[in-house]
């Protein structure tokens, strides 16, 4: 059975910091290709960023290169999205999602809100 289960969420002011955390729960777990995605209220749900588990390779949008990072702890199967320097337009609610491929994700969490005040 696979579950995903995101948490760390919350309301922070902007310039601040948040580390979002995935409880991952799948077999071959090292197979997966694992990712983070938002979606704001009103507008399409958003790549955020995704991690090769097997390699650690991370890659990222523009929209928040710089400013988060993907990574895993593979004795907890968790994986972690830190954010840093926060704005207003990060508000939305995360979701971490696996799949076997790049751009395929057949397993998502239900997600954690993160809203950004000004």
């Amino acid at each position: 059975q696979v579950e995903l289960v995101e948490s760390g969420g919350g309301l922070v002011q902007a310039g601040e910091s948040v580390r979002l955390s995935c409880a991952v729960s799948i077999r071959a777990f090292n197979s997966y290709v694992l990712a983070w995605f938002r979606q704001a209220p009103g507008k399409d749900r958003e790549f955020v960023g995704h991690i090769i588990w097997s390699v650690g390779q991370t890659f990222y949008p523009d929209s928040v290169k710089g400013r988060f990072t993907i990574f895993g702890d593979r004795a907890k199967s968790r994986l972690y999205l830190q954010m840093d320097s926060l704005k207003p337009e990060d508000t939305a609610v995360y979701y971490c999602a696996a799949g076997n491929m790049i751009g395929s994700y057949d397993f998502w969490g239900q997600g954690t809100q993160v809203t950004v005040s000004s």
